[in-house]
Parts: structure tokens; C-alpha cells; sequence
């Protein structure tokens, strides 16, 4: 018990006087999180939208692959983008292996399928009158796009909050694509599972301490947004 307390206590001296180590390794999972969620969203809610909102031929099929997407191991999404990324592989020449973009197009990968689903599910959840009155009133599509999506907005908001809360604590993907290399593409995950395995237990429980900060300033986010949209 003794050697937890006191890995608590120098976690703490890490963190409050700003290590280097454990700095790097915060803006390299903030840095890729970020590229990662922001392609995510552009992607997956307008899919999402379409896949909850539309009517068309195979749309179970497409719903079926993309909620068999959420459990995806991670590992195996390394894979796949490891062999497009490599030098052998058909993207190779863009140099983006064991690079903070190139982890972030593993990530945003793992976050689309949370997104798309999530957001459908929001959709579908919406009153079936909602449309059909726009479009009474004169709406365009796009005008039905954005209302339908304001309508959603509580459900979008916790899609956001999920796949960025899975984005942040993957390790497969981090260790495959951005290879764990210090001061680079080390992430808080990779950090975490290296130093600890190294028996430098104080620095992974400063890394960990930084991972349940960022569940909960998520949290609180979402929490603050929903209540500024509350009337």
C-alpha cells in the first residue's frame, strides 16, 4: 500500500511541476484526439443524418455494418492503417507513419462508426412529424438538415462525448500507427502501459490522473452545454 501512496505523491510533484515527459506525452493525445474528432464530426454526422433520417434500399445493411464498426478492435484498425501507411503500402509516399496525423487517421477511423450510429439513433429518436411540417412550411433541405439537427443536438452532443472518450483511451492504434516514440507520438495511453511495465508506477499514475481530468472536463462540458440549450 505503501509503494501506491507514495507513487501518488511523486505523480502529483510530476504533474504540479510541469514534467517535460509528461507534458509531451498530454499535447501528442490532445494533438491527435483533436484532428482525429474534428475529421470524425465532419464525416460521421452528416452520414449520420442521412442513415437516420433517409429511406433507402440496403439502409439495414449499412446500419448493420456500421454498428458492427463499434466493435472494432483496436489493434485491428492498427493493422489496416499500419499496411495503407507503410512504406509498402498504397500510401506510403505521404510519410505519415509513426506521425501524430497518421495516428490521427487511425483514430478518426475508430471514432466514425460512434458517430454515425450515435447520431443516427438521435435522428430516428425525433418526432416523424418534424420533417414533414418543414417541408409543409416551405423548408429547404438543407434548412431540414439543420433544424433536424438542432432538434438532435443532446443526442449529437453525446455521440461527440463517446467517440471522443474512446479516441483518447485507445492503445492499439497509438502503438501500431504512431509507434510510441518519445517526445513524438508517445500518447498519455502509451505512456501509461510503457512506463508501468518499466515499474516507473509514480509516472503512470500521473499520466493516469491527467486521463480521468480530461473524462471529466469532458463531462462537465457536456453537462454546461446542455444547460445552455436548455430554454
Amino acid at each position: 500500500m505503501d509503494y501506491i501512496l507514495d507513487g501518488l505523491a511523486q505523480a502529483l510533484r510530476l504533474l504540479f511541476g510541469g514534467d517535460p515527459e509528461t507534458f509531451s506525452a498530454l499535447w501528442a493525445t490532445v494533438f491527435s484526439s483533436s484532428l482525429a474528432m474534428l475529421a470524425s464530426l465532419l464525416l460521421g454526422l452528416p452520414l449520420g443524418f442521412w442513415l437516420g433520417h433517409g429511406r433507402f434500399r440496403g439502409q439495414r445493411l449499412v446500419r448493420t455494418v456500421v454498428d458492427t464498426g463499434l466493435a472494432l478492435p483496436t489493434v485491428l484498425i492498427g493493422l489496416v492503417v499500419y499496411a495503407f501507411l507503410s512504406r509498402r503500402g498504397p500510401l506510403g509516399h505521404w510519410g505519415l507513419l509513426f506521425t501524430l496525423p497518421g495516428l490521427a487517421i487511425g483514430q478518426a477511423i475508430l471514432a466514425l462508426p460512434v458517430v454515425v450510429a450515435l447520431t443516427a439513433s438521435a435522428v430516428e429518436s425525433l418526432d416523424r412529424r418534424l420533417g414533414m411540417t418543414l417541408l409543409t412550411l416551405g423548408a429547404s433541405r438543407r434548412q431540414l438538415a439543420l433544424t433536424t439537427m438542432w432538434e438532435a443536438r443532446h443526442g449529437l452532443l453525446a455521440a461527440a462525448v463517446n467517440a471522443y472518450g474512446r479516441v483518447v483511451t485507445e492503445v492499439g492504434i497509438a502503438m501500431m500507427v504512431g509507434g510510441n516514440i518519445k517526445w513524438h507520438t508517445r500518447t498519455v495511453t502509451t505512456a501509461i502501459a510503457l512506463e508501468t511495465g518499466k515499474g516507473e508506477f509514480a509516472q503512470g499514475i500521473a499520466l493516469g490522473m491527467v486521463l480521468l481530468a480530461f473524462a471529466l472536463l469532458v463531462n462537465l462540458c457536456l453537462i454546461r452545454l446542455r444547460r445552455g440549450a436548455t430554454p
